[in-house]
């Protein structure tokens, strides 16, 4: 008998895989889910992560998705929790440690000092009659009926299963936190969710110094200089006031000059022949996102916005390339 393709091996591994954690969820009791989930929501504390090899890169991987979501989690490996590291654990905490055995010798050796801390413990287990099991204050069954690997050696759907585990444990906690797309993106401010819902066009914009303005009488020589000295391809124009007026971009300059002729007379050129009045506009407040989409979700795009405060003094100008630039 022929040995199996590659890409057959992989997809039966897969499917393996799969229907463990098919067959966890079937098995998992209410009451048991129940009093782990009790257990994690009034942890006033920290979820502290424990595993050794394989389980303790699980460990992490669960410890860094409930940070993420909501719920502040440590990874703690066990040997140094035995050599000082246990200092960092408090009885407003929750542990979880997690191990296919249950009788793992790290783990085991830390279950009295927790339990002399009265500290929770939550046991992710493959061997529910294990020594853990026992101590544990709370036990989610992650056994399986036969590892991944071809010799039933090398952790996979023990390890897949558990990871899944903590991964529905996380996403639970954080719709019973009532987590929000924006809290989400508070913790993910370098990720492309959290920028849309965090940065601002006050963090993009050009102002103060940087702000490109001239007053409604300058004329051609002035127009083009200050176009040419900020390089962002637009000016505002504003009032005596400092309220804006209108904008002239580098478009507007071309068009006008097409529209004016060959034969006039570009001392006599004043702004309001060149302006465009009235432009559309955002403030300072306003989501780079939403920024974003003000200018590109309209018949004819628009790469500036001049930005303004509430009394529509002008107080910079945000452009298309700062915003893609950002990461949007």
């Amino acid at each position: 008998m022929s040995a199996p393709s590659p890409f057959n091996e992989v997809i039966d591994l897969l499917k393996a895989e799969a229907e463990a954690i098919a067959k966890t969820a079937s098995r998992l009791r209410p009451e048991e889910i129940q009093r782990v989930v009790t257990l994690l929501s009034n942890c006033k504390g920290k979820v502290v992560l424990l595993g050794v090899g394989k389980s303790g890169i699980i460990a992490q991987k669960i410890a860094a998705t409930m940070t993420s979501s909501g719920t502040a989690a440590i990874y703690l490996h066990p040997s140094d929790a035995l050599h000082g590291g246990l200092g960092i654990v408090s009885a407003e905490d929750v542990v979880i440690m997690l191990s296919n055995s249950g009788e793992t010798d790290e783990l085991r050796q830390l279950v009295p000092s927790l339990k002399n801390r009265n500290v929770p413990l939550v046991a992710i287990l493959g061997n529910v009659e294990s020594t853990l099991a026992e101590r544990a204050d709370a036990v989610v069954d992650a056994s399986v009926d036969q590892e991944a690997c071809p010799l039933n050696l090398a952790p996979t759907a023990s390890t897949t299963v558990a990871l899944a585990i903590g991964d529905a444990l996380a996403m639970t906690l954080m719709r019973a936190k009532g987590l929000t797309e924006s809290d989400f993106a508070w913790n993910h401010p370098a990720g492309q969710i959290g920028k849309r819902l965090t940065l601002r066009v006050a963090d993009l914009m050009h102002s103060g110094a940087r702000n490109p303005t001239i007053g409604l009488s300058a004329a051609w020589m002035e127009i083009i200089s200050t176009i040419t000295h900020y390089g962002l391809g637009a000016v505002n124009v504003i009032d005596s006031d400092g309220k804006l007026a209108g904008i002239i971009t580098d478009g507007d300059l071309r068009r006008s000059l097409q529209r004016l002729g060959r034969d006039v007379e570009f001392a006599n050129i004043r702004c309001d022949q060149l302006m465009t009045p009235d432009p559309v506009v955002t403030t300072p407040e306003t989501l780079a996102y939403d920024a974003l989409r003000l200018m590109e979700d309209r018949p004819s795009q628009i790469s500036v916005l001049p930005v303004v405060d509430g009394n529509r003094l002008c107080i910079g100008l945000i452009r298309l390339h700062d915003i893609v630039r950002s990461g949007l």
